[in-house]
């Protein structure tokens, strides 16, 4: 943006550079394995979450707000800390020691096969608590009556949750899937603080949107790394469509 050159059209050559490069597969193939292990988990989490604080236990509000407390909370204090809790003779390998009795202690953010699952980790812990109240949202406009129904028809806890709270929140569920699903295609803020090089070791957590980031700016290949952000913006699309396309909103009344 700053190049005293001329612009000029070099057609599909950004777009043929980018797909033939391997830093960018690395990142494309990362960002999968995060979507298909955060999307899943979370939403499952959420979901646990939402009905436990949504029912008569005491002090739920106290619960609501300790849940919660991670999302407002500033991503490069969080990746600080937990980058601390990582460390080999951090928090997470003490509490790993005592229960594996010293057999499982990785050095989580230098390994190429444990960096990758603990930014996971991380992300999480960060952003379960907004999918939480989400559905919990949705759970509050579930009718009593249905449950009272399905109560004196002879429904246990486990069949009142499959056929009346979760086609009750049916909507919720799509928006807390689709949401969490772009979000996690944009992870940056974790393999960028948190490993010791960014997308390290090895490019082990480099993602799209580091990729992205480093060839535009760092870099200064604003033209690449344009390209960059209209395949991971096609990407995305693609992929929510077909979310909706299996999942499709219950429509109004």
């Amino acid at each position: 943006l700053i190049s005293p050159l001329p612009t000029r059209f070099v057609g599909f050559v950004n777009y043929r550079d980018v797909l033939t490069d391997d830093d960018f597969w690395r990142g494309l193939r990362n960002n999968a394995i995060f979507v298909a292990v955060v999307v899943p988990v979370q939403t499952a989490m959420a979901l646990g979450l939402a009905v436990l604080v949504n029912t008569n236990l005491r002090g739920r509000v106290v619960y609501r707000t300790i849940y919660f407390m991670p999302v407002v909370t500033v991503m490069a204090a969080a990746a600080t800390i937990w980058t601390l809790l990582f460390n080999p003779n951090g928090l997470v390998n003490a509490v790993l020691e005592v229960v594996t009795f010293g057999a499982f202690q990785p050095d989580w953010l230098q390994s190429t096969t444990w960096a990758l699952p603990a930014v996971i980790i991380v992300s999480l812990w960060q952003g379960v608590g907004f999918q939480m109240v989400i559905l919990l949202a949705a759970l509050q406009d579930v009718p009593a009556s249905l449950y009272e129904a399905s109560a004196l028809d002879g429904a246990g806890r486990w069949q009142q949750f499959r056929y009346v709270t979760v086609p009750g929140i049916r909507n919720g569920l799509v928006f807390v899937v689709t949401v969490t699903t772009i979000l996690a295609f944009r992870l940056f803020d974790q393999v960028w603080l948190m490993p010791r090089t960014p997308g390290g070791p090895r490019n082990s957590t480099r993602t799209m949107m580091l990729e992205l980031v480093e060839t535009g700016f760092g870099r200064q290949q604003i033209g690449r790394g344009s390209a960059i952000a209209v395949v991971f913006f096609v990407i995305v699309l693609a992929l929510t469509m077909v979310q909706r396309r299996f999942v499709r909103e219950r429509s109004e009344g």
